[in-house]
């Protein structure tokens, strides 16, 4: 099948994930090169929200309390956190855990993503979310921090901030991570592919770019599954 709009054979990534994974920060900029490698495909994708951390209360939790609930202790997550940082530098990203103060609940952050693909604009979103979390260390929880990231993506603030007060899209976000959930997606980033191929993890860009490329040739083979 090609798109409508190109002579290219066009392709579908679902990508599902949270703001506060350090390997869906990694795992999009990946997406993205894997992207560029193949300018021979049309390819649209789509955000849909994940909760890393379902029971991180709505408002928030210490980041010190939330390292010891999930890791045990703080500098137990620091040995576990180098790593991370130097594969995050590798795709030319910046984390900076020592920065970060407070855990959030990311369910007002997925709805802003939802919000701003009414204009094109999760993607743009996302990564905002995601570097003024790991890069900036910003508070996530603040609700006027979230308006300012919706005004840096060029989102109404006024607006953005009267939604963000009232509990509009709550149930569809949370459907949404339901539904994800409920297909045994368990572990993210999982990137999904014409709506059938499952690809885990953040995966190098040249097999990510293989994998879009097997998706489309295999479209007529809805029962092979990617390794």
């Amino acid at each position: 099948m090609t798109d409508a709009r190109s002579d290219r054979p066009h392709v579908t990534v679902d990508v599902v994930s949270d703001v506060v994974c350090p390997w869906c920060f990694i795992g999009k900029r990946r997406l993205e090169k894997a992207i560029a490698l193949r300018p021979d495909l049309d390819v649209t994708v789509r955000w849909n929200p994940f909760f890393l951390n379902p029971w991180v209360a709505r408002d928030g939790i210490s980041r010190e309390e939330y390292l010891t609930t999930k890791f045990g202790s703080v500098d137990r997550y620091k040995d576990i956190a180098q790593r991370i940082v130097g594969t995050a530098a590798e795709e030319g990203l910046v984390y900076h855990p020592d920065k970060i103060a407070r855990q959030p609940n990311t369910l007002d952050c997925h709805r802003l993503i939802l919000w701003a693909g009414e204009n094109g604009a999760a993607g743009r979103m996302k990564q905002r979310l995601m570097d003024l979390y790991f890069t900036e260390g910003g508070d996530l929880t603040d609700r006027e921090v979230l308006v300012r990231a919706a005004a840096d993506c060029g989102m109404d603030a006024e607006k953005t901030r009267a939604r963000l007060a009232s509990e509009e899209d709550v149930d569809t976000v949370s459907a949404q991570a339901k539904r994800a959930s409920d297909a045994g997606i368990d572990g993210v980033p999982c990137f999904i592919l014409d709506g059938r191929f499952a690809v885990s993890g953040a995966q190098s860009p040249d097999y990510l770019a293989d994998a879009m490329g097997r998706a489309v040739e295999q479209r007529n083979a809805p029962d092979t599954a990617l390794a």
